[in-house]
């Protein structure tokens, strides 16, 4: 069920489905999508969701952003808690499992690796990925570093409920097939 707060403003264009709550004061700007149908989606107040940002519920990591928080165009949060007055900014992805601390920030194109905890008051660069509990901060150029660390984190498994190695025909019925009919 979608619930919006009667101060929060949602674009005509913006799509809201399943268990999404939009608190007050919070604003979700053109094309953007907040995806409750798989697991609750749940924005503060005084939240800016930009244009054509994703954010997707899971059923065991629900998406969950405080309040004061802006989140960039084309920003992808999936199964993630946002704290309060964290800066999200364009293209970045925060995957399941993950907390952004407090006032932290995402700059553009970050990355928030899945089950990686950034702590409060911490800023991932331009292009930069942030993984582990706590996370780490690897530079694009870092990739054997940052693997070691990823490798662990199990991303097929948090994401998409299979192991490593499942092959690519198995995993995208198994994704068409959750998605359904969308």
């Amino acid at each position: 069920m979608v619930e919006v707060h009667e101060t929060a403003s949602v674009a005509a264009t913006a799509v809201l489905s399943g268990d999404v709550t939009v608190g007050p004061g919070a604003r979700v700007l053109a094309g953007a999508v907040l995806d409750g149908s798989r697991g609750r989606v749940v924005v503060g107040e005084d939240v800016l969701v930009m244009e054509h940002a994703l954010l997707r519920g899971r059923p065991e990591h629900p998406v969950v952003v405080g309040d004061a928080v802006l989140i960039g165009p084309h920003t992808n949060i999936t199964g993630a808690r946002i704290e309060d007055e964290a800066f999200i900014a364009t293209g970045a992805c925060v995957f399941a499992g993950a907390l952004v601390g407090a006032r932290s920030e995402l700059r553009i194109h970050a990355v928030l690796q899945v089950n990686s905890t950034l702590p409060p008051d911490t800023v991932v660069p331009i292009g930069w990925i942030a993984a582990g509990d706590p996370a780490q901060l690897f530079s694009p150029d870092r990739h054997d570093e940052l693997w070691a660390v990823q490798r662990e984190l199990d991303f097929p498994g948090t994401m998409y409920g299979v192991p490593r190695g499942t092959p690519m025909r198995s995993l995208m019925r198994r994704l068409s097939e959750a998605f359904g009919d969308g």
